[in-house]
């Protein structure tokens, strides 16, 4: 099967690159993908697909870019050009802009295959219905969360004109079938980065370290995660470091800086900055505590899994998606109140003061996280292919399964 991927890749720093880089990976090691063609957004430096893994051809066409009123004609070019067998698209909402015209322009491409004949996918991280757009930065004015909340119904009427349109929580599915009486909805798992050996759990010499990783400013933010460890600190004299791994969200640029700012009172607190990929298992391996300063979730949590999958003891806010990800995959953690210091600094220094605890969270993590590997997800997603072929009555290049 040739594999059209259309996707922010890195080293685009638009929204869900790096998710696309993993999946990439998989695929292109699948027997029954002979080539992947990735649609890209345009980017100075060069794509990064220097696998060492053997796998198949991958063809890069960038054909696309943020805020573009023309990706809907560029990337329909780019399909014609290269006549992929199937077509998987990477979104969500804002995933071609945060311009109005712009993002729904590109979220009709779906629509452009379908029209086509040609099989696709759309796998959704996230549905308008189930995100607090206050708290996720879009809006606070009531008539403009409604006016987010048409289009929004619009956008994704748009997005199931898809052959199957895949997301990864159950409620997603519920809520799309119960609103739209969409038929084609499909669960298909977040899915685990990296799965690397079972790790011995210790921890380097020195303070213990709370990381949260990320882009922040928006739902995310840093300052409550700051003062609840000094709370902690006050009260156990633990040697605790605070490491805020990530940069500001592209909606609230000098965040970061101006919260360095602020508390550079503050001893022990490291701002690392973007996190290139290589690095990423060192900053999860060395942490205690990985933590999520949350004031509302917009989809699958990526860094939920990339901490079970280093087997990491986490600390989430009791709300939404998170919450529903430890029922649903078996994840476990110290829940509190989102936005209440107090609380958070409690659910820390239940982990920091009982080491039995941190390891009993560590191991539960990475076995729920090993559970799906994203091999396993890459492989639902062609068998999912290979279904839609079938009912078409198209045959790929190679048909294997």
């Amino acid at each position: 099967m040739k594999l059209a991927i259309v996707t922010a890749f890195p080293p685009s720093k638009v929204t869900l690159n790096e998710y696309a880089y993993h999946l990439v990976k998989q695929f292109r090691q699948n027997e029954n993908i002979t080539e992947l063609v990735l649609l890209t957004d345009k980017t100075e430096g060069k794509k990064d697909i220097t696998f060492t893994e053997a796998g198949c051809k991958i063809t890069i066409k960038e054909c696309w870019s943020f805020n573009s009123y023309k990706n809907l004609f560029s990337v329909t070019k780019a399909i014609n050009n290269t006549k992929p067998d199937a077509v998987l698209f990477n979104l969500q909402f804002m995933k071609f802009g945060d311009k109005k015209i712009a993002a729904a322009l590109g979220l009709m491409l779906p629509l452009v295959c379908k029209l086509k004949n040609i099989p696709n996918i759309v796998l959704l991280h996230n549905i308008l219905e189930e995100v607090d757009l206050e708290s996720a930065g879009f809006t606070s004015n009531k008539l403009m969360q409604k006016i987010y909340g048409v289009i929004g119904t619009i956008l994704t009427k748009l997005i199931l004109q898809a052959d199957i349109v895949a997301v990864t929580i159950q409620k997603y599915v519920h809520s799309l079938e119960y609103k739209y009486y969409a038929p084609n909805v499909e669960l298909i798992p977040h899915g685990t980065f990296e799965i690397p050996a079972e790790p011995d759990y210790t921890l380097p010499k020195g303070p213990l370290q709370i990381m949260t990783f990320g882009k922040f400013g928006t739902y995310k933010k840093v300052e409550g995660m700051i003062e609840a460890v000094e709370l902690v600190r006050e009260r156990t004299g633990l040697d605790l470091e605070i490491v805020i791994a990530g940069t500001d969200n592209p909606n609230v640029p000098g965040y970061l800086a101006r919260v360095k700012e602020d508390y550079k009172h503050v001893s022990q607190i490291r701002f690392t900055g973007y996190v290139e990929e290589e690095v990423v298992p060192k900053i999860f391996k060395e942490s205690a505590v990985v933590i999520f300063p949350y004031t509302s979730t917009t989809g699958s949590s990526g860094v939920l899994h990339q901490a079970g999958s280093y087997g990491k003891a986490v600390v989430m806010p009791d709300l939404g998606d998170l919450a529903l990800l430890v029922k649903d995959e078996g994840y476990k953690g110290e829940f509190f109140e989102p936005t209440n210091t107090e609380s958070l600094a409690n659910a820390i220094e239940a982990i920091v003061t009982n080491e039995e605890y941190r390891l009993d969270l560590a191991e539960t993590n990475f076995k729920a996280a090993t559970a799906y590997p994203m091999s396993e997800i890459a492989n639902m997603y062609i068998e999912h292919f290979y279904k839609i072929m079938d009912k078409k009555s198209i045959k790929p290049a190679v048909w294997s399964v």
